[in-house]
């Protein structure tokens, strides 16, 4: 590390500091709207407190989906590495002004998006937006809502640029050193992102705007499905990356110890830019107009992210281990007796990746062609991503707050027990919620409903009843808000605490094995970046030629409609032949 090391960020970069300290702000802003309206969806859906109509329980679904989904997690990814990059350097941006550009591009289009799905609550707002996370064609949304979504996603290639030029300006300065293992996970997850992105912006720009428009009369809605999933599952590892990168440079810090290996870390990375964007068909493996050869291909991709997955499990642990032994532990498992379970920090991350493992095994479920089958579009993907963004992700990034407000503030944590506390609180509302949930959904209780309880019609869980999940979820859901509220208290708090003298260095973990015991191409970017492309034209020329063959390029005069919930049998047969050709 630097001779700087021995002080806090804000010392180090004080204008960097503001603009993490900003993102992580809208970050927690995204938080606090889209938990809330989580709480409203799960009370209403499980009849225990319904205040809203049920037609607005998509445009409460909608807001939820984004604001957590995108929102949240993106603004404090860009934070977190822009700290990573800055302190593995030791140099700050290049131009603070561009950096600030970004930012404010972001929020742009964070409120044009947040406006339009309003406008589906509130009359005087002339927007909608009822499309839910994946806006699926042919539910179309107003102009504003894409525009938002083009300029955030835009602010976040900015937001790459920034940190591949400060790595540019400190590689002419610094021509035979290894990239640092921060800077080297940021700038592989940022060229993964740039690479996964391409499906979403090509269906926006080309296919979803221009219908929303009028500019175009209709939309292939496979087509644009298919460009979705290209992008939609491989941003599950685009929030989960910077998760690893805390569990790997952060965790054997707080353990007391080091890395394990530097290199497996840096295989893990380049595994999930080659592996991450060719497998988003298996999430339409129900879908008709794709061939089941391309489904099968999807599946076996899929199964090989299983091993930057296991690599990550064991190089974490042996370093919690090594830090463990350190502390003084000793035996076979009495070594975990001495880890810090006392700072938040840690486990809140330890946690969260223990609720991974969880979601790592329901996510082979959903990955198997055949298994698939039995929970697809039911509750049980919903209890899936909850383990996954909702808490190896969300449960992280809230842990690692503890750690990162007080360096980009100098302000001491508000109250250490009530963060230990509100990390705890969190793992037990997400293990009754996403427990229920998976439960459900092994016996078919729908997912994006409003009404689960169709009429003439039973639920038939093979163990428990209806009403003991729903009471599982909605005591989940409170919990969760409850936990929701203590972490924005403490930051608030935190925000008006004095300024202190007495915070940790802004370290990160040394390493066991360092970038010198692997080989330098590792840290050939453009090799793995042009072998990335390639699986990338494997995996999707084929399906996409088919589908284009098959339905046209712009469908087959398929019309936008809005998300609605009719309750007359003859309003519904009436808005059937509507939209029937």
């Amino acid at each position: 590390m630097s001779s700087t090391a021995s002080r806090t960020y804000l010392d180090q970069f004080p204008a960097e500091a503001k603009v993490i300290k900003a993102a992580f702000w809208s970050s927690f802003m995204a938080l606090a709207i889209g938990g809330l309206l989580g709480l409203v969806q799960a009370l209403h859906r499980t009849d225990v407190l319904r205040f809203i109509d049920s037609a607005d329980y998509y445009t409460v679904l909608t807001a939820h989906g984004i604001l957590l989904a995108i929102t949240f997690t993106i603004f404090f990814l860009v934070g977190i590495f822009t700290w990573a990059v800055t302190t593995s350097l030791d140099r700050g941006v290049v131009d603070i002004r561009f950096t600030w550009a970004w930012y404010i591009m972001m929020v742009v289009g964070t409120i044009l998006v947040g406006v339009s799905i309003l406008g589906g609550v509130v009359d005087a707002i002339p927007m909608y937006a009822d499309v839910l996370f994946t806006f699926y064609a042919p539910l179309q949304a107003h102009p504003a809502f894409y525009v938002g979504l083009v300029l955030f996603v835009v602010g976040s290639w900015l937001a790459g640029a920034d940190w591949f030029r400060t790595w540019w300006a400190w590689r002419k300065e610094n021509p035979d050193e290894r990239i640092p293992l921060p800077t080297f996970m940021a700038l592989t997850t940022t060229l993964f992102w740039y690479l996964c992105t391409l499906g979403v912006a090509l269906s926006i720009l080309v296919f979803l705007l221009p219908w929303s428009l009028g500019i175009v009369d209709s939309v292939n809605p496979l087509l644009t499905r298919t460009l979705f999933w290209y992008f939609g599952h491989a941003v599950v590892y685009f929030w989960l990356m910077p998760a690893y990168m805390m569990w790997y440079i952060m965790l054997p810090k707080l353990s007391g110890g080091k890395l394990f290996s530097d290199p497996l870390a840096r295989v893990v990375f380049v595994l999930f830019l080659l592996l991450s964007t060719p497998v988003g068909i298996h999430h339409q493996y129900l879908d008709p107009g794709i061939a089941e050869g391309y489904k099968f291909i999807a599946m076996t991709n899929t199964m090989f992210l299983l091993l930057p997955s296991l690599l990550t499990a064991f190089t974490v642990v042996a370093s919690m281990e090594h830090g463990a032994r350190q502390r003084g532990g000793t035996g076979y498992l009495g070594w975990l007796k001495a880890l810090p379970w006392r700072d938040p920090v840690f486990t809140g991350m330890a946690l969260a990746g223990l609720m991974f493992a969880a979601a790592g095994f329901s996510g082979m479920i959903n990955a198997g062609m055949n298994i698939n089958y039995l929970v697809h579009n039911s509750w049980w993907v919903v209890g899936h991503f909850h383990l996954t963004v909702g808490t190896a992700v969300a449960l992280t990034f809230m842990a690692a707050a503890y750690w990162f407000i007080p360096q980009v503030t100098g302000k001491e944590l508000w109250s250490r027990q009530l963060a230990l506390g509100q990390v705890l609180v969190w793992f037990v509302g997400m293990t009754f919620m996403s427990n229920a949930m998976h439960r459900a959904g092994l016996f078919g209780m729908p997912r994006r409903t409003a009404e689960p309880q169709y009429q003439g019609f039973n639920f038939d869980p093979a163990v428990g009843t209806v009403g003991e999940i729903n009471a599982q979820v909605a005591l989940g859901a409170v919990l969760l808000t409850v936990a929701l509220a203590m972490f924005l208290l403490n930051m608030v708090l935190t925000s008006f605490n004095d300024d202190s003298d007495s915070l940790p260095a802004n370290t990160y973990a040394g390493t066991l094995s360092g970038p010198e015991d692997s080989p330098a191409v590792l840290d050939n970017l453009k090799l793995w970046t042009a072998i990335a492309v390639v699986l990338v034209i494997v995996g999707y020329t084929l399906p996409l030629a088919s589908i284009v063959e098959s339905g046209g390029l712009f469908g087959p005069d398929i019309g936008g409609f809005q998300l609605a919930i009719e309750t007359d049998p003859a309003l519904v047969l009436e808005s059937v032949r509507e939209v029937m050709p």
